[in-house]
């Protein structure tokens, strides 16, 4: 007597809390995928914007017209941009006050800039915290399913009086399914994760090194 080994009827034959399981790590394998090429999106678009951007900046002679050309946009700037608009925007408006301090002056327009580029790389950071408890809880949720099958597959073997091969092979074949399905929902996260976190990085230094340069030129501007 044959024994049916295909992968789907190995899991609608499961039990209840494999199949539980197997179910949950597809869904976060669905969710994770979903994240993985929006993500890519994002980032690619990032640091499209910040190469636009510092081409456009370190072209202008002039920075006022290039505020309000950012300023008169109608869809919200990303990175640089902002960056650029709340320090500038600081800058210009502290620097119309009569009793107008440069050191002051700076050190508000640096934060208006922190604050603009802290917000942007939350925003650049958002999925990978799941992306990363995906990629390490994964595994672990499919051991715990494969352990559990494993354990009714002996268990059944207590009931009978001669154990065979055939009679344990499909009860093992469905518990190793859901590590199967662990490693498959855990892998591309992590390979995801370690990527862009590491894109971010990049985005955060670029970021950094422009803020510093800006601030450069305010100092020049502020003690003129």
């Amino acid at each position: 007597m044959s024994t049916d080994l295909s992968f789907l009827h190995l899991i609608l034959n499961a039990s209840l809390l494999v199949q539980l399981v197997i179910l949950a790590l597809l869904l976060a394998s669905l969710v994770s995928w979903t994240m993985i090429f929006n993500k890519r999106v994002v980032l690619n678009r990032a640091a499209r914007e910040a190469d636009k951007f510092e081409d456009l900046f370190w072209s202008s002679e002039d920075l006022s017209p290039l505020y309000n050309r950012i300023n008169a946009k109608r869809e919200g700037g990303t990175g640089m941009e902002k960056m650029f608009e709340a320090g500038f925007k600081e800058f210009a408006r502290l620097r119309t006050q009569s009793n107008k301090d440069p050191d002051a002056m700076l050190e508000s327009a640096q934060r208006a800039m922190r604050i603009a580029m802290n917000k942007e790389v939350d925003y650049l950071e958002t999925s990978l915290s799941f992306l990363a408890t995906v990629g390490s809880t994964s595994p672990y949720v499919g051991l715990f399913g494969t352990v559990w099958g494993i354990m009714n597959s002996f268990r059944a073997l207590g009931n009978v009086q001669q154990a065979t091969i055939a009679m344990v092979a499909p009860g093992i074949a469905e518990a190793l399914i859901a590590t199967a399905m662990g490693l498959f929902a855990a892998i591309p996260a992590v390979i995801a994760y370690n990527r862009y976190s590491n894109d971010v990085e990049r985005l955060i230094n670029r970021y950094d090194i422009f803020l510093d340069e800006f601030l450069s030129i305010l100092h020049r501007h502020a003690h003129s």
